[in-house]
């Protein structure tokens, strides 16, 4: 079915499409200190549907923390711009998808490149703790903090690499990325369908709010997911998110044109 079989470590994704589908394509960004592997299966879900799929690695991303300190934002959003726009290239219809801060950086495609939609997992536009707003100095007094974990999460476990700490410095490029895409959101003009978590220690549910109140034009359509944490991609509603958006991308992809007539 795809190019890449599961890989044991973090890899970039890509499927080439096949079928009736083949001419359309998901551009699908993975999270903070995650890698491929934690939407893996939604990628594989969509290449078996025939679609011609692409997840990037990211910058400072399947490694260790001592490298994703060393990043910024830009480098995170301008590698799956890149993406997208390759696979835009190779395909007549593209959409972008994401999981938390990938679905982000989806968002900011969305309002700055003519995607055909978006599709996102908790995207993140806020933060629980509040202390991150203090964040750039913070950085320079305390280098690193323990990552959040959810308590008795039920997604599958992914050896994403060493993120046994997270640096302050890739928090405050992340606080960066969200307050560079909440000032964008009003660009976007694609359809948008936002899978929320209804338990997430991860992504506070402001996030949603601020999604829907500043989004533009259309008001996304929202779908709870009553049964999963913030990974939802690996966990118990897994299938509503593949199934629900697979039904998104087929109701807004156009019809192509008809076959004209031969001489």
């Amino acid at each position: 079915m795809s190019d890449s079989s599961t890989p044991s470590r973090p890899a970039a994704f890509s499927y080439p499409g096949h079928g009736a589908n083949a001419r359309t394509g998901v551009a699908i960004c993975h999270g903070f200190t995650g890698s491929p592997l934690s939407v893996l299966p939604w990628a594989e879900h969509l290449a078996a549907a025939g679609y011609a799929v692409s997840v990037p690695l990211l910058p400072g991303h399947g490694t260790n923390w001592r490298d994703l300190a060393r990043r910024s934002w830009l480098e995170w959003y301008g590698a799956f711009e890149d993406a997208y726009r390759e696979l835009a290239a190779a395909t007549g219809t593209c959409f972008v998808a994401g999981l938390s801060m990938g679905g982000t950086i989806a968002l900011r495609t969305a309002a700055r490149n003519p995607v055909a939609g978006v599709a996102v997992v908790n995207p993140g536009l806020s933060f629980y703790d509040r202390r991150v707003r203090y964040v750039g100095v913070l950085k320079y007094l305390q280098r690193t903090t323990v990552p959040l974990q959810e308590a008795e999460s039920t997604a599958a476990a992914t050896d994403d690499g060493d993120y046994s700490l997270t640096p302050l410095q890739a928090v405050h490029q992340l606080r960066k990325l969200f307050s560079t895409t909440l000032r964008e959101l009003p660009s976007v003009t694609a359809p948008a369908l936002v899978f929320k978590s209804d338990t997430d220690a991860v992504v506070p549910a402001s996030s949603l709010a601020l999604l829907e109140r500043r989004l533009g034009p259309s008001a996304p359509e929202v779908v709870r997911l009553p049964d999963s944490g913030h990974v939802a991609t690996l966990d118990v509603d897994a299938p509503l998110i593949f199934e629900r958006s697979l039904r998104f991308f087929q109701d807004h992809t156009p019809a192509p044109l008809g076959t004209p007539e031969q001489p």
